[in-house]
């Protein structure tokens, strides 16, 4: 009798599990159907789409447009590579690498969530005035903290980092700005831009810079005993903190014709002035900005800084950057 009861017990739930499965396994499977058809409905339009006769027409009219985008695109990757993007280092922790810290307390007040960078070379450990003071008054901070004495050499390397990030700036934003206007030339569907951005690139043909501008950052960290709090002010060189920097070690030094002073000159303003006064032509090949609205301008040292050259008006000529590139250190003749 207790294996008749046993038995049953057995079919029943046997039954219920039959049951069960019959229910879950179509809505499970209607699930995934659900979850998966829009992915592939997506793939086939999209393998569509590339293979469509409009798309491969569209793509052989601009070929050569996309070859000077990726030409660029190499010339970024050579100011990116070429560039220091780095001025002074912060004296304290010189050594720091010499020893071991630890906190070793053991009350219920122990806290490490805030923790110095005694070994950073432009992060300056400071007491808590000091940060809210470097808040305020950033240029005279970092030079006094930094290591950036007002004197010609540390001018010198100021405005070669200000000319390397105005080169790196105008090369990115003109490589977003040839991408923005390929991609329009094509007007994809919008689910292509959403979903396969990349891919629709790759396509194209078009080699996507990685690049962006490392603009260099100095910071005044403060950090209490216990670790229990820590407050910080950074100072970012961009192109404004940078020309800014420039004119006050300019008003600190009395210098003359040497290259160093002439090249404190070079400041944003400048490089927009003589651009503009060059109507933004290219002075060697006269390629200009109306024939050519993502053309990448340059200012350029007719006779270069390395060998005498000044940093007034009438040395300074806007190039297109294929001239520029060819020139180096090179002075043409108009």
């Amino acid at each position: 009798m207790p294996y008749l009861i046993v038995a049953g017990i057995v079919i029943v739930v046997l039954a219920l599990m039959i049951s069960f499965w019959y229910i879950i396994l179509p809505v499970a499977l209607l699930a995934w159907a659900a979850a998966v058809s829009p992915r592939l409905i997506r793939h086939f339009r999209k393998k569509r789409y590339f293979a469509s006769e409009e798309f491969l027409a569209r793509k052989a009219a601009i070929a050569s447009v996309v070859e000077e985008h990726n030409e660029i695109a190499a010339y970024t990757s050579e100011i990116r590579n070429g560039g220091t993007f780095q001025l002074g280092v912060a004296s304290t922790g010189a050594h720091a690498h010499l020893a071991t810290f630890e906190n070793t307390s053991n009350h219920n007040y122990r806290r490490d969530r805030n923790v110095a960078s005694y070994q950073a070379p432009n992060v300056h450990n400071c007491s808590l005035q000091v940060v809210r003071n470097a808040s305020s008054d950033p240029i005279k901070y970092l030079m006094k903290y930094f290591n950036i004495k007002a004197v010609e050499s540390n001018l010198s390397d100021v405005e070669r980092l200000g000319e390397e990030i105005a080169r790196l700036e105008d090369a990115v934003d003109n490589l977003r700005q040839r991408e923005a206007s390929i991609t329009g030339s094509f007007n994809p569907p919008p689910f292509i831009l959403k979903y396969y951005a990349d891919e629709f690139m790759a396509h194209v043909g078009v080699e996507l810079s990685p690049i962006s501008v490392p603009y260099p950052e100095y910071a005044f960290e403060y950090v209490s005993a216990g670790g229990n709090s820590g407050q910080k002010t950074t100072v970012t060189l961009n192109t404004a903190t940078i020309d800014a920097l420039i004119e006050t070690l300019s008003q600190q030094i009395r210098f003359g014709k040497s290259a160093a002073g002439q090249r404190a000159l070079m400041t944003a303003k400048l490089r927009n002035f003589i651009k503009t006064r060059d109507r933004h032509t290219c002075r060697f090949c006269s390629v200009s900005v109306a024939a050519e609205p993502h053309l990448l301008l340059e200012v350029d040292h007719i006779v270069p800084v390395s060998k005498g050259g000044l940093s007034t008006p009438e040395n300074l000529q806007a190039l297109c950057w294929r001239c520029n590139r060819t020139k180096s250190n090179k002075v043409l003749s108009v």
